[in-house]
């Protein structure tokens, strides 16, 4: 038979097989590679290394260090005023550009106030001509004014583009308080109003002794319902802050008993204007007494007199 020879397809590859490297060769390379130095670093290079690993290490220290120097520039910054003065002087600028624009003030009206002088009034306002409508504290200046005497109650407004309106209610006058302190005028209630210039209120109920402007009130009414003992009463003067004497305008006192005085100032109301009872030449009358009067004579002279009896 005849040998034929048969070559083996060559199998594909991705590339051409390396040939093989020359002896000696592969060495060269390796002795080449593993030979090769790597350059030393140089004098920043470590410094800057060093400050890495010191900060690194005293990291937590150095923020806190950062912290408080930053918290004391801030503080020192504020202390100092210089962004209170910055905003206040931006402040200011906007006011100036919004009053030049029509909305400064130019008008403040002012009603219910009779006892108050108006310049009183706007001085506890603290506004200025030309001040930015924006910036004036209504409320501040309510509280200004329920400080003044006479004020018992306000009203602050503002009317764009640039008015003010305020509404007061005054106090009502009732009675002068007669006190170691002076003569003030009280209200109903017996608050006090004002010490100035209370010779204009002459004609008040005058009350003397401490703690007689809260129940004054009561008697007062008592006696105008009375013409003949209201006609004659000069003052009212609590006694011990528990009862009343009436003194009248020609000096005689009437002693009223703590409870139970309604009843004795008709009593005393029938003595005046049935009995002619002030004609006499009295100095005091007595009425704490159930079933007897007690008067007492200019000449410090005594009677006791059974109220069943005719005088």
């Amino acid at each position: 038979m005849r040998s034929v020879k048969v070559e083996r397809p060559q199998s594909r590859s991705r590339g051409k097989t390396p040939p093989r490297p020359k002896r000696g060769t592969r060495g060269t390379q390796l002795r080449s590679t593993f030979s090769k130095r790597e350059p030393k670093p140089g004098l920043g290079d470590r410094m800057r290394e060093a400050v890495k690993g010191w900060l690194k290490a005293r990291r937590p220290m150095f923020m806190l260090t950062a912290g408080l120097l930053a918290i004391t520039l801030l503080a020192a910054i504020l202390v100092s005023g210089v962004i209170g003065r910055t905003v206040h002087r931006v402040d200011n600028a906007i006011s100036l550009v919004v009053a030049q624009a029509g909305f400064g003030i130019a008008e403040v009206h002012l009603a219910g106030n009779t006892r108050t002088p108006p310049e009183t009034i706007l001085a506890a306002l603290g506004f200025e001509p030309g001040q930015s409508i924006f910036d004036a504290d209504v409320q501040t200046a309510r509280k200004k004014l329920m400080k003044l005497d006479w004020v018992a109650e306000a009203d602050v407004q503002r009317r764009y583009p640039d008015a003010i309106y305020v509404r007061v209610v005054e106090k009502l006058p009732f009675a002068l308080w007669k006190s170691p302190e002076g003569v003030t005028v009280i209200e109903r209630n017996g608050g006090l109003i004002t010490r100035t210039d209370v010779s204009k209120f002459a004609n008040l109920p005058l009350l003397d002794g401490d703690g007689a402007p809260q129940p004054a009130a009561e008697i007062v009414d008592a006696v105008a319902q009375h013409r003949a003992v209201a006609a004659r009463v000069k003052i009212y003067q609590r006694q011990s802050q528990r009862r009343w004497n009436l003194i009248l305008d020609d000096g005689v006192i009437v002693k009223l008993p703590e409870t139970g005085w309604q009843k004795e100032l008709d009593t005393l109301e029938s003595l005046i204007v049935d009995k002619s009872i002030l004609e006499r030449n009295l100095a005091e009358i007595d009425l704490r007494t159930p079933g007897y009067y007690f008067f007492v004579l200019k000449s410090g002279q005594t009677s006791k007199v059974d109220r069943g009896r005719e005088l």
